[in-house]
């Protein structure tokens, strides 16, 4: 019995452990299947033993957030919901009733007040009693509406989340979030609980109401499904729901079942809730499970297979990230040969070695997972070596998780940037390297420098039997590598990302310095001082940057790999000579505003980004639009000209 004691107590403090590195630190000890194997034991020890500790997770709804946004005191205390895998149980927990049966949404739950038609206040879940206060970040949700018919008080609850399209988006555009940001969830988190709401309303965060806990005045009907119709009427986007009963529920799972892989918005699991509103209000609450509702929570298909090698995968930020690579086994409809373990701790803490009969699962029914390790036979072999560079790597110890990085500053993972801007739209131009591909080419070695990308037909082969790509993808890119050969000196001096060198500063340089090769790599701070548009600070930086060995071979390499064109003295009139511009909106006589920009930077002008008092002309093809630079633009009496009037300015 003491053994047992002291296995419940060992329970409570890991699970703690593991939920607030996963709430509140935005990172993984332990799998979701793990956890939830590890709970169920603790319930069964409460059970047996009859002793529940204060601490344990299974009366705990949650935890205190650590933030500065204000906190708030929920008027209604907000419970989890208890759950099962099994359909039976939600048979047996249906009888006789009608319900609604809807996704269980897998991102930040909020509490909404609105007033008078206008939204005064989201709060979010917090520990269930207190929350923070997010009302700005909420303005700023993609889909909220602030402004609704109904004018009495409307309280309401829904889910905040990012879905999986737009989390690996933004996961490419955020330097550190390799380290911190493993699913759509802890992202959405970091993003709603932002103090400044710009970083929130860039990250397209999106929110879909659940419940309605509070509006006097409409009939509902006593009905959830009823309660559903009307917010949607109000103007908010509500999770997908289905009515069911008994009869039905086993049909309504598997279609949620078969839904689930193409539900761009992240979920894990269904919850289910009786239809009859006074009916569920009657039954009350246990201590933490309201009792008119229940989760399901997917019976993940578990299939045995053999570890062939732990695959270590650098980031950009130095993380090297352990892959398991197994055996492919049939999981859900698709074949799985691999899934991140995320981290050193999860691999000790499973004691995973190469070779070992292993458990693997899709968690949610999407993300390949190692559920359980059958051989244990331990970790060994971390690399002392970073695998693309060769340079040593160190373990770190950061908020008790084990995780390695390379310690080579110079690392090509480390500069997927700058490969990313070598083949960009305003560089180099090469259609089919995204961000994600690069990152893939790197860590296999086909790409070490900027002429590598001249060269992956290096790599055909593997190329093609590479995820995501095939033959057609193969040639669409190599055709795109071949165009891109054809450039200007500018586009190159830009595509090498030398630091405050942009594409404008670029076309002038290499203008004033004739385009030539040697001229460019032997300038002087004080020679591209004089020139108009040039400071000291980019004349250092670029100065600098040729200074460096390594520089100036690649930069000698990839002349041999291009052809650029004599070019043809162009003596267009500067007759934008010290004017600025701003350009916004579409263009219909010009490809982009790129190639606006290009015109008046020949002509002597220049071009940025925002309205001011120095600005000359704002181009604008909607000059009734009441965007914030047409505002700016009429409130300091700046003409705002349309592109037939722009083109009329440069023929004068």
């Amino acid at each position: 019995m003491e053994e047992k004691r002291k296995r419940m107590r060992e329970l409570v403090e890991f699970l703690n452990r593991a939920r607030r590195a996963y709430e509140q630190e935005d990172t993984e000890i332990i799998s979701n299947y793990e956890y939830d194997r590890l709970y169920d034991e603790l319930q069964s020890l409460e059970k047996e033993l009859g002793t529940t500790l204060a601490s344990s997770p299974t009366v705990n709804v949650g935890y205190e957030v650590l933030s500065e946004l204000p906190k708030e005191r929920h008027e209604r205390p907000m419970l989890s919901l208890d759950k099962t895998k099994d359909v039976e149980r939600l048979k047996e927990f249906l009888g006789g009733q009608k319900a609604m049966i809807s996704w269980k949404l897998d991102g930040l739950t909020i509490v909404l007040t609105y007033r008078e038609g206008e939204l005064q206040k989201a709060v979010t879940r917090g520990n269930g009693e207190v929350g923070e206060v997010i009302t700005n970040n909420a303005k700023v949700f993609q889909n909220l509406p602030c402004r609704i018919p109904y004018r009495g008080e409307l309280v309401i609850r829904g889910e905040a989340v990012i879905s999986y399209c737009d989390f690996e988006k933004i996961n490419e555009e955020i330097e550190d979030v390799d380290a911190r940001y493993k699913n759509p969830r802890n992202l959405c988190s970091g993003s709603v609980r932002q103090l400044n709401n710009q970083i929130t309303a860039k990250r397209n965060v999106k929110f879909y109401a659940f419940t309605l806990v509070r509006a006097e005045g409409p009939d509902f009907h006593n009905s959830r499904l009823y309660q559903m119709k009307w917010l949607s009427e109000q103007g908010f986007d509500v999770v997908e729901h289905h009515p069911v009963t008994a009869g039905t529920i086993e049909e309504e799972v598997q279609w949620f079942a078969r839904h689930i892989e193409e539900n761009e918005i992240p979920s894990d699991g269904l919850v289910l809730v009786y239809d009859d509103i006074a009916y569920g209000e009657s039954l009350g609450t246990t201590a933490k499970f309201p009792r008119d509702s229940f989760a399901f929570k997917w019976a993940d298909e578990v299939r045995e297979t053999t570890l062939l090698e732990i695959e270590w995968s650098p980031s950009r930020t130095g993380l090297i990230n352990p892959v398991a690579i197994f055996d492919p086994v049939e999981l859900e409809g698709t074949t799985v040969s691999r899934a991140s373990v995320h981290n050193i701790s999860i691999m000790e803490e499973l004691e995973l070695g190469v070779g070992d009969r292993i458990e693997v699962y899709k968690a949610n029914m999407i993300i390949p997972q190692i559920a359980r390790n059958l051989t244990r036979s331990g970790v060994k072999d971390i690399p002392e070596v970073c695998p693309v560079c060769g340079g040593k790597t160190q373990i770190h110890m950061e908020n008790d998780t084990k995780t390695l990085y390379c310690t080579n500053p110079q690392c090509q993972a480390k500069h997927v940037k700058s490969f990313t801007l070598f083949v960009s739209r305003d560089a180099m131009n090469i259609e089919g390297l995204s961000e994600a591909t690069l990152e893939k080419f790197i860590l296999h070695g086909y790409i070490k420098d900027f002429t590598d990308i001249f060269h992956l037909d290096r790599y055909e082969e593997q190329i093609k039997n590479m995820e995501g790509f095939g033959e057609k993808s193969y040639i669409n890119l190599q055709n795109s590598i071949e165009n891109a050969r054809n450039t200007t000196m500018p586009r190159l001096i830009y595509a090498l990302g030398i630091p405050n060198v942009g594409a404008a500063n670029a076309k002038v340089i290499c203008r004033a310095l004739n385009q030539d090769p040697q001229r460019i790599l032997n300038a002087t701070v004080e020679k591209l001082s004089e020139i108009s548009g040039v400071g000291g600070v980019i004349a250092g930086t670029f100065v600098e940057y040729f200074a460096d060995e390594g520089h100036r071979n690649v930069f000698l390499k990839l002349l041999d790999e291009v052809r650029i064109p004599k070019e043809e003295s162009r003596t267009a009139e500067q007759i934008f000579s010290g004017m600025n511009f701003v350009i916004t909106g579409s263009v219909n006589h010009f490809a982009n505003r790129s190639e606006v920009k290009e015109e008046i930077e020949k002509r002597g002008g220049k071009v940025t980004g925002s309205v001011t008092s120095k600005t000359n002309y704002l181009i604008n093809n909607d000059a009734a639009s009441a965007s914030s630079k047409n505002r700016k633009a009429k409130e300091l009496g700046i003409p705002i000209i349309s592109e037939d009037e722009f083109l009329e300015l440069m023929e004068k």
